[in-house]
């Protein structure tokens, strides 16, 4: 399944019912090529600001022909840690690196892969 694709599937949370809305972004870990799970634009009210979703792929219940069913207590994403390599720097980005360990003080990996591994 293209990222194309989901982008055009409602999610719905199992757990109350609600519609969150439509896949917008997709998260993972470079270089490890790990997805961690996608982001859900989050309602916007009156004079209010929108905060996104992140769905890790471990609460993905069903994807359907028209739908993505989840199951989760909603976690935000913190603003500007959605998009680029900030990603796989947020606190929702739980995963090791191999070789290496997350420093949750800095928000980082420490000993990692250099990217000269992989050539």
């Amino acid at each position: 399944m293209s990222f194309s694709e989901l982008r055009t599937k409602e999610v719905i949370n199992v757990a109350d019912g609600r519609k969150l809305g439509r896949v917008c972004d997709m998260v993972f870990c470079y270089p490890e090529n790990r997805i961690l799970g996608f982001v859900v634009p989050g309602q916007r009210g009156f004079g209010a600001k929108r905060t996104d979703f992140f769905i890790e792929l471990k609460n993905i219940v069903k994807i359907g022909d028209d739908v993505i069913l989840v199951n989760v207590g909603l976690a935000r994403v913190p603003s500007g840690k959605r998009r680029g390599n900030q990603t796989c720097r947020a606190k929702s980005c739980e995963t090791q690196a191999p070789n290496g360990y997350y420093d949750e003080n800095e928000h980082i990996y420490q000993n990692r892969r250099s990217y000269e591994e992989y050539e």
